[in-house]
């Protein structure tokens, strides 16, 4: 039976007021769609941006670099986990959202088809990439969806410790010799612009963002975030002493707001289409490791199905000596 647009009324007055949805509440069908893919295409991010950042452990330039890196690389599985668990709770499957971040059918973010050719990508990475998500996440704790909401409490706080990580990279390098900074520089030229395409399109042009703000799931638009971001980054560049690769960047003192250039969305859908650097290799990678990984998922079911097996022949047992 159709819901009634009584219970949609009601559902809509009901996360107005800030109460949060738990899995078993009725929700509508499109409110339940938007969250799948919302929280899916967060999951998926969060373990295909493993590949950029594993990719360079091996060649940290130190111990304590290496023991950072892989503690944020383990952060962002269980992150990935956290993430693919909150959205089984609204019905889908873990291998079915597998399945279609493998078949090219669910997204990830964009940001993670770009190479990392250099150890300032790893400070880049971390000051940029992960301060997007930040000012993106942050807003997540207070989503409406209550174990969405939950997990994004330790995920930002993790993230957080991931922001500063790659901000004390920029730093030393910014501070090193003079190839130092000029790497340094070359990563932040490289990375500052798919950073701002993060927040995703502009308002008008993005048809789902409008629907998220009146559902609760967002608290702010793509175009807010993204000049909150920019607000925040652009005196830590200046601490740095590093240069935004934007000639137009500025302050506007009647807005209160640094005024910034235009993005080229051609470049952002072109790479969301699957025609980035490193699309076909970032997929490839996550198939290649699922089939390999294949004898372990086994060797987990078999081993669940024996203890199971294990109890239910132990437990009349149990009740015998109890009695």
């Amino acid at each position: 039976m159709a819901p009634s647009i009584d219970m949609e009324a009601r559902f809509l007055d009901y996360v107005s007021a800030e109460n949060k949805v738990e899995p078993k509440d009725w929700m509508p069908d499109a409110y339940r769609k938007t969250l799948v893919r919302q929280i899916s295409q967060h999951a998926h991010s969060e373990i295909v941006g493993m590949l950029p950042e594993a990719n360079w452990i091996t060649r940290a330039p130190s111990l304590r670099a290496k023991l950072i890196l892989l503690a944020k690389v383990q952060d962002e599985a269980g992150h990935g986990l956290y993430l693919y668990s909150s959205a089984e709770t609204l019905g889908t499957s873990r291998d079915q959202m597998i399945n279609d971040l493998h078949t090219g059918k669910a997204k990830y973010s964009s940001i993670f088809n770009y190479p990392t050719l250099t150890w300032a990508d790893m400070g880049a990475v971390g000051w940029l990439v992960d301060g997007a998500a930040i000012q993106n996440q942050v807003m997540l704790c207070r989503t409406s969806y209550g174990p969405y909401s939950r997990a994004m409490v330790r995920i930002c706080k993790e993230e957080s410790f991931h922001q500063r990580q790659g901000y004390e990279i920029m730093m030393h390098l910014a501070r090193g010799t003079k190839e130092q900074k000029a790497m340094a520089q070359d990563a932040l030229n490289r990375w500052w612009w798919p950073s701002l395409m993060m927040f995703g399109p502009s308002d008008d042009q993005s048809p789902n963002s409008a629907q998220s703000m009146a559902w609760r799931i967002k608290r702010k638009s793509n175009d807010e975030l993204r000049q909150e971001f920019i607000d925040k980054t652009v005196p830590q560049a200046e601490f740095l002493g590093l240069t935004l690769p934007d000639p137009d960047l500025k302050w506007n003192e009647e807005r209160g707001h640094y005024d910034f250039g235009p993005i080229d969305w051609a470049e952002f859908f072109a790479v969301v289409a699957g025609n980035g650097p490193c699309n076909t290799e970032r997929l490839e990678a996550r198939r290649s490791a699922h089939a390999e990984g294949a004898w372990v998922r086994e060797a987990a079911t078999a081993y669940a199905a024996k203890q199971a097996a294990r109890r239910a022949a132990t437990a009349p047992t149990a009740k015998a000596s109890a009695a």
